[in-house]
């Protein structure tokens, strides 16, 4: 197992510094982690910092709450685009899930789809699994599997509750094979990794990425 391809390097909170991108960026560069996940504003210095190598630069949108309005998404997806983003890991309206909303679900997912097909980008829903019920993880997985997104995420890591195994195992049961799983949210050791990349997770977001590897170069 190739560990650090399945890591999305990860810096979101809202003190992020221009240095703490390039550092981020470096450590991305020398594990080879999957991507590096950056706020908005960063997306541009973080194609500056990883240049040509395979390290992909994901930011978000919709961050952290979902609730921002479509046409705010849109938007927002747009200017990542053109900023450069390969991957967008869009939050999902958390709202709308709650309140069975998924008419307005779909109208926001059949929105977005076509901006990333048409650029040639990677979208990764997040549904805050940690705060919805079983039922509505269930039903999440079969609205965004008709809309063939590449990833259905777990979790923002602002919720009370982040990834679990058990999360994991209900959306893989749950997801045709060709749509993959991102965990993130409270992923601090490689045991934990570990469970849930064997629970059918293919992407981690970690903050502690380079601690995970070293962990895991010394449990061999």
């Amino acid at each position: 197992m190739q560990l650090n391809k399945y890591i999305d390097h990860t810096i979101l909170k809202p003190t992020t510094t221009l240095e703490d991108i390039k550092n981020l960026c470096m450590e991305a560069v020398e594990y080879d982690f999957a991507a590096v996940c950056v706020p908005p504003p960063f997306v541009k210095l973080a194609k500056t910092f990883t240049g040509s190598t395979d390290v992909k630069v994901a930011t978000v949108t919709g961050f952290p709450f979902g609730y921002s309005a479509i046409e705010a998404k849109v938007a927002e997806t747009v200017l990542c685009i053109v900023d450069g983003a390969d991957e967008i890991d869009m939050v999902a309206n958390i709202l709308a899930i709650r309140n069975n909303d998924w008419e307005y679900l779909e109208k926001e997912i059949a929105t977005v789809m076509p901006l990333i097909r048409n650029h040639g980008r990677a979208i990764k829903v997040i549904i805050e699994s940690g705060i919805l019920l079983e039922e509505e993880i269930i039903k999440c997985c079969a609205l965004y599997a008709k809309y063939q997104v590449d990833f259905v995420k777990t979790s923002t890591g602002y919720a009370e509750k982040g990834a679990t195994t058990e999360a994991v195992r209900l959306m893989r049961a749950h997801l045709p094979a060709n749509i993959q799983i991102k965990a993130s949210g409270g992923i601090r050791t490689f045991a934990f990794a570990q469970e849930l990349i064997a629970a059918g997770a293919t992407r981690l977001g970690c903050s502690g990425s380079v601690a995970i590897m070293k962990e895991s170069a010394v449990t061999k």
